[in-house]
């Protein structure tokens, strides 16, 4: 797995967020199509990381940027 996305996890894991929960965030039916994000599967877009990075109150490079 990309540490990207190890981080990313690692960040919603540490605020108990559900994949289902951030799913619903950028508009996904369902919890699988956020689960290959964060593997990895699926690139995140700029939308998907603004809105991510306002869900958890950091700066876009703190969550793709700082490993």
């Amino acid at each position: 797995m990309n540490k990207v996305y190890e981080h990313l996890k690692k960040i919603r894991e540490k605020n108990n967020i559900t994949q289902e929960e951030m799913a619903k965030l950028l508009g996904y039916k369902h919890k699988s199509a956020y689960g290959k994000l964060e593997k990895g599967e699926r690139k995140i877009s700029l939308e998907q990381a603004k809105k991510i990075s306002d869900f958890f109150k950091m700066k876009i490079e703190e969550i793709f940027f700082n490993q």
